[in-house]
């Protein structure tokens, strides 16, 4: 066997060629995808191309960074916010339960796939973000009183 040409596992076949649907060779720039941590402007963050090379564009990272945080409060808000009036038709507040529980949801694994890009500066601004968050929302810093009966209209987010 020929080093880097047949791959283990293939049969002694080469990969194949990269093909568009007509059968004609593809030409992609293919973009390394990080295993592990690394420090750097040059990440792609939940879309692909975004926030886009920090040569063209450099405030674009900081903008994905910026958009991360203010995910990861949003999280914590809705882990922690109380909308729903007491007495409110069981009906309509469990409807309203149930999409603040699916937009929670939906903003936590967000957050969790841009951490996914392993860029350093993206777990530290979720990070931050779930931090201050829970520092104005869910701790006792803000609360106007001292043991309230019911802290949030969701339940807990189980990790």
């Amino acid at each position: 066997m020929e080093h880097g040409h047949d791959m283990p596992g293939m049969g002694g076949m080469a990969p194949p060629s990269p093909m568009n649907m007509g059968g004609t060779m593809q030409r992609h720039e293919m973009m390394m995808m990080h295993m592990t941590f690394f420090w750097g402007k040059s990440a792609e963050i939940l879309f692909s191309g975004w926030p886009g090379s920090s040569d063209k564009r450099p405030h674009m990272y900081f903008v994905a960074l910026l958009f991360v945080f203010v995910l990861s409060i949003l999280v914590e808000w809705l882990s922690h916010c109380q909308l729903m009036k007491p007495g409110s038709n069981h009906v309509a507040a469990g409807l309203v339960q149930t999409l603040l529980h699916a937009l929670r949801v939906g903003l936590a694994y967000m957050v969790m796939l841009a951490i996914m890009s392993f860029n350093g500066g993206v777990f530290l601004a979720a990070v931050a973000g779930h931090t201050l968050g829970f520092l104005f929302f869910g701790s006792r810093v803000f609360k106007r009183t001292q043991n309230p009966a019911k802290t949030s209209d969701l339940p807990p987010s189980s990790c």
